[in-house]
């Protein structure tokens, strides 16, 4: 690939990147459970249009698979799962409690990004033969800090789900830009393993919700063990 397209390619992702960024960001402060849900898919979108970028830019076969599994599975299966496990009503007009205030949430945030962006500096470094690196390295671990503080702050558990998902996104977003021969192995129980989680959490969570009415993680202290 030239320089100039090269350079193109690092535009697009760090576009996207930028877009994952701001979706992350997104559920932690979204007030509705049906916006939460919209912004942890356009996270996921955004990941499946960086494997895109990279693909075509390094010619890689494995990372159009990554990208055509990372959008079956996180865009269209995973939503799909916890809407029929948990129930759509969860996704009705129920607003999501925070443990902190939106403003706090944004400026702790803010400290992970720039956090997240120093201890990847190394990383980056390390590795100066991956023109992508550079991009989705902190992005990646921005992503993952992001998701660990989405549950540390929500205490609705299908947003504290959400917030798991997006800290394997960051995962996800990070390695592309190292490893770009991921085994047909690797490909199919990514494809396999997430839906399959969130099944079992959902169905856990609509189990919870069914005795106690709710899934706030606040209200499943009322569980008693029965005899």
């Amino acid at each position: 690939m030239s320089p100039h397209a090269l350079e193109l390619a690092r535009a697009f992702d760090g576009f996207f990147a930028a877009l994952f960024v701001l979706a992350g960001l997104g559920v932690i402060v979204a007030r509705q459970m049906r916006g939460t849900l919209y912004l942890f898919m356009s996270h996921a979108l955004m990941l499946s249009a960086s494997a895109v970028v990279l693909a075509v830019a390094l010619h890689s076969t494995h990372l159009a698979w990554v990208a055509l599994i990372t959008f079956s599975t996180k865009v269209v299966a995973v939503p799909l799962v916890l809407v029929w496990a948990t129930g759509a009503k969860v996704y009705g007009r129920r607003e999501v409690d925070h443990v902190l205030s939106v403003p706090l949430s944004l400026l702790i945030a803010a400290g992970l990004a720039f956090a997240a962006w120093i201890v990847s500096q190394p990383l980056v470094h390390a590795i100066p033969a991956r023109p992508f690196a550079a991009i989705n390295l902190p992005t990646g671990l921005i992503a993952i800090f992001f998701g660990a503080f989405t549950v540390a702050v929500r205490r609705e558990g299908v947003a504290q789900l959400m917030g798991l998902l997006i800290m394997e996104s960051g995962a996800f977003f990070a390695s592309i830009s190292i490893v770009h021969d991921l085994t047909i192995i690797a490909e199919i129980a990514a494809a396999v393993d997430v839906p399959i989680a969130a099944l079992v959490i959902g169905l856990l969570l609509r189990s919870i919700g069914a005795v106690t009415g709710s899934t706030r993680v606040g209200h499943m202290a009322t569980l008693h063990e029965r005899r």
